[in-house]
């Protein structure tokens, strides 16, 4: 039960931050405005509160000394995971004060970040924080009064990645991972993208043959043209 319960609360962490990273790359572009803004602050805020849940659920769980050895090295793998997370979200946390700061939304200004997006971001948001429909609350300069609150956040983030290894020690390079590096990307391969792959495949191969029969003829001519050449300058000489 507790082992789902930490699943559940990794997936909702991985997916808001997922959203706060794909929010955070629009700053500054065309799809940036007050409401993206809003949205910034309330994805960040709902992942720091899922990370505060992953956090106290995943320590508490390590440190009981009664969990098998196997449900241990399940829940370090998770602890894995979740730190990972964690640094992901500092790292766009510190890209948007960054963008924050070079693009504030009142100042005229060229939109200089060509990303190739365009349209709101109201979805992405309301996915991040499971709802249908955002509601916009916010003040006209909260572009430049959430700067203050996100840098103290950035710092709470950090402090906790650092109580978490003083707490629970458990180094990356010692949990195994599950399943091969992008197997959960190859699972969503479908048939029919698959023997498309194993037809461009035998072409290649097909290609190759054909390239390696000439080259083979091209090099048994020059050989041959060398050998007689030698002939005649022997018999000349």
């Amino acid at each position: 039960m507790v082992k789902e319960e930490c699943k559940a609360l990794l997936d909702a962490l991985s997916k808001v931050t997922a959203c706060y990273r794909h929010m955070v790359l629009t700053i500054g572009g065309t799809s940036d405005s007050q409401n993206l803004r809003e949205e910034l602050k309330k994805t960040r805020q709902k992942a720091q509160e899922l990370a505060v849940a992953n956090r106290n659920k995943l320590t508490a769980v390590l440190k009981d000394k009664s969990v098998s050895k196997e449900d241990k090295a399940e829940f370090e793998r998770l602890w894995v995971i979740f730190s990972t997370c964690l640094e992901i979200l500092e790292i766009d946390m510190r890209r948007a004060l960054e963008l924050g700061h070079e693009f504030p939304l009142n100042v005229p200004k060229k939109h200089l970040i060509q990303t190739g997006m365009s349209g709101g971001t109201s979805g992405v948001a309301a996915r991040a924080m499971s709802i249908q429909n955002m509601k916009y609350e916010a003040e006209h300069n909260i572009d430049v009064v959430d700067l203050k609150d996100l840098e103290n956040e950035i710092n709470q983030v950090g402090e906790m990645m650092y109580e978490m290894e003083m707490k629970v020690n458990v180094p990356q390079w010692t949990v195994e991972a599950k399943q091969d590096p992008g197997a959960e990307l190859k699972s969503t391969i479908s048939m029919g993208a698959s023997s498309i792959g194993m037809i461009s495949v035998e072409e290649n191969k097909s290609f190759c043959d054909i390239s390696k029969v000439l080259a083979g003829i091209i090099f048994s001519a020059v050989l041959i043209i060398a050998i007689v050449l030698a002939v005649c300058v022997v018999k000349l000489s």
